[in-house]
């Protein structure tokens, strides 16, 4: 299926493209006017762009059906200044229920039955129940358009974070990712949650380059068994593993005895275990089994 989206009404647009570009981490922006009237509103445009300095920036959009602008964009424009409080599984439904389009002067912290907590550089209050708050000072709002569904770039610096203690590793020094229930983004009503269960861990490069996939003997990188993903943890090695006379594994040593007088079903099992290895993130062992097949 091929798509020309200049083709489509603006809100097919979206809704093809909030499918496609998933999961987005959500922006719950509190802000205030200059009558000091306080609005709390969540957007998934969201994204950390830069550490140094700490930026972040959000998109209150202009809307597609009427191409009438968001109280958050015009609070923003009267007083530069936001808190972006990091959603979680446990506010998820209030967050959701602050995103009605309440008529301006209507409180969306009581609405949702969300708790204000003064900040401590910027005007807009904390939500209290956020484990995550980001206080900041709006650099710039950079307009993509003034047409329905032409995006508002907000374009904010984070001068302080608050963070929940509950949430830190045990040497209080990190974020503690498994402890912090992510929510993000989809499309339509969808939405996904990060937790421990569906948590993982990708090795990734530094300074040491990967050997990359092109580098991994054919027989290994034209298996019907290893796939792309266990071929991108194979080539991520610095340099082409060696076989290790040292290493010794019985399931290794069963699997050559008992398939030693058919090379291919050897081949097989011997990627079979492999496979089986990387999904544990045990690179070096896989290394040692395929090479075995190798020689």
């Amino acid at each position: 299926m091929k798509i020309i989206l200049s083709d489509l009404p603006v809100m097919q647009k979206q809704a093809w493209l909030q499918h496609a570009i998933a999961p987005r981490p959500i922006c719950f922006a509190s802000t205030i006017d200059a009558a000091g009237q306080v609005n709390l509103s969540p957007f998934s445009f969201f994204n950390l762009f830069s550490s140094n300095p700490p930026i972040v920036i959000f998109s209150p959009a202009r809307r597609g059906r009427d191409n009438t602008t968001k109280h958050t964009l015009d609070n923003v424009l009267a007083v530069p200044e936001c808190v972006i409080n990091i959603v979680d599984y446990a506010m998820v439904q209030q967050m959701s229920l602050s995103s009605c389009e309440f008529p301006k002067g209507v409180d969306e912290f009581i609405k949702a039955g969300f708790t204000k907590e003064p900040a401590s550089m910027v005007q807009p209050p904390m939500v209290k129940e956020a484990k995550i708050k980001l206080e900041c000072r709006i650099n710039e709002v950079k307009s993509l358009g003034e047409q329905g569904g032409a995006g508002q770039l907000v374009i904010a610096e984070v001068l302080c974070m608050h963070i929940d203690d509950a949430i830190l590793n045990a040497e209080g020094t990190m974020i503690d990712q498994t402890k912090l229930a992510l929510v993000a983004r989809l499309g339509g009503d969808w939405y996904c949650k990060v937790d421990a269960h569906n948590l993982f861990k990708v090795a990734k490069p530094n300074t040491a380059l990967g050997i990359g996939i092109d580098a991994i003997p054919d027989s290994i990188k034209q298996s019907r068994i290893l796939t792309g993903n266990h071929l991108g943890q194979l080539g991520n090695v610095h340099e082409l593993p060696l076989i290790d006379p040292a290493f010794h594994d019985d399931r290794l040593k069963n699997i050559i005895q008992y398939f030693s007088i058919n090379p291919n079903e050897m081949e097989q099992e011997l990627h079979q275990y492999a496979a089986e290895l990387l999904q544990q993130d045990k690179v070096y062992e896989a290394w040692q089994i395929l090479l075995s097949g190798t020689v």
